[in-house]
């Protein structure tokens, strides 16, 4: 039978880190070609093919991988194979981990040892005070970040620490933690925060993670004042309200170009405005307020034409940092017209970077580089 199944099929290149696929269901199997893999001379621990049925538990798989003489043999995975999501509507988070140290500059740099993050993923930090409540960088705290892998132990995030009221950390401060942001797009575009304004005949905003904006997204911004001043974040004159020239009707921009998916010019002249600024004290930071810009509207901006040659429902995609036209991450919704939002709870398959019980070297999503072809189903009838 096949009058309620759900079939897909897809291909990406392997980070070496674990691959959530997003998908309009959740799977009951799931099966993997590492065709770079396949296409190679033999080599022991490498997987060319991997399969997955929801009845072996969540986490498991069946592969088969290169022995050392080299040959195929079947193996199977117990830990970090695939498994299946769903994010709901809250956001959710991997484990805390600890901070070795951060660096101050523009991106401010972070040690944290053996994070497992790779570049794309969204952090939240906690903590950060090198000296509780008076020194430290706990203006990062409670914002979202989108990560630049520097290596194993390193990574970036885009906020300008260099300001005097920012002390680096070291020695591995108490409380100071981040935490991986499991499925941050619950809802997009969304609401971001801003980590730098360029004012001018136009405004250039620069965001702490994707914005997920397009050309033509109508935005609001909310810049708040801290401990009553006004030029504390700075540049509050883009607040849409209170609208001095209508009052009672927001004052609302036009995004006019995407730089990339942290940055975007907006239509409004923003000369003469007060400038923008992060160098907010520490003492300022219990009940702090961030700077946000948000799309207003109805439905999410991304929505995709259908033409010759396109899918015949396109899902509104959103486009991850490093990520080009050939490289979006489609979203779980039908068709979408141009406007505001839409609901991107996430659901679908992960697979993971587990290795086999016989042959412990092999990793099922491959290492990095790796083109790796899948197809996911769930089944009319499923017997256990």
């Amino acid at each position: 039978m096949a009058e309620y199944s759900r079939l897909a099929k897809g291909k990406f290149t392997s980070t070496g880190f674990a691959q959530i696929v997003n998908l309009p269901f959740q799977p009951d199997f799931v099966s993997l070609i590492n065709y770079t893999v396949a296409n190679s001379a033999a080599a022991e621990n490498k997987v060319p093919f991997a399969w997955w049925d929801s009845n072996m538990g969540q986490g498991f798989a069946v592969e088969q991988v290169y022995s050392a003489t080299p040959a195929l043999i079947a193996d199977t995975v117990t830990v970090n194979g695939i498994s299946t999501f769903s994010a709901g509507q809250l956001l959710q988070f991997g484990a805390s981990q600890q901070i070795v140290s951060s660096t101050k500059a523009d991106p401010t740099s972070f040690e944290v040892t053996a994070h497992g993050f790779k570049s794309g993923d969204v952090v939240m930090f906690e903590g950060l005070y090198s000296t509780q409540y008076t020194a430290g960088m706990p203006q990062l705290s409670g914002i979202p970040f989108t990560v630049t892998r520097t290596d194993a132990d390193n990574f970036t995030v885009p906020w300008d620490s260099t300001g005097s009221n920012y002390t680096a950390l070291a020695a591995s401060p108490t409380g100071a933690t981040v935490k991986k942001v499991l499925y941050p797009y619950l809802y997009f575009p969304g609401v971001t925060f801003i980590s730098a304004i360029t004012t001018g005949t136009t405004t250039t905003i620069s965001t702490t993670c994707a914005h997920n904006m397009v050309v033509g997204q109508e935005v609001a911004f909310h810049i708040p004042t801290v401990a009553g001043s006004p030029t504390q974040w700075g540049t509050t004159e883009l607040n849409s309200l209170p609208n001095a020239t209508i009052p009672g009707s927001p004052k609302y921009g036009y995004v006019v170009s995407v730089t990339d998916y942290n940055t975007v010019v907006v239509n409004i002249d923003s000369t003469g405005f007060t400038a923008f600024n992060v160098n907010v004290p520490v003492a300022q930071v219990p009940g702090l307020s961030f700077p946000q810009m948000c799309a207003v509207g109805d439905v999410n901006t991304g929505g995709v034409s259908i033409s010759a040659g396109s899918a015949l429902y396109p899902p509104p995609y959103t486009f991850p940092i490093g990520s080009t036209s050939a490289s979006f991450v489609n979203t779980i919704n039908g068709p979408a017209i141009k406007g505001a939002f839409v609901n991107n709870t996430s659901q679908g398959f992960v697979i993971g970077a587990g290795a086999g019980t016989a042959k412990t070297g092999s990793v099922l999503v491959g290492t990095e580089g790796d083109v790796i072809y899948w197809e996911a189903k769930l089944h009319d009838i499923s017997y256990p």
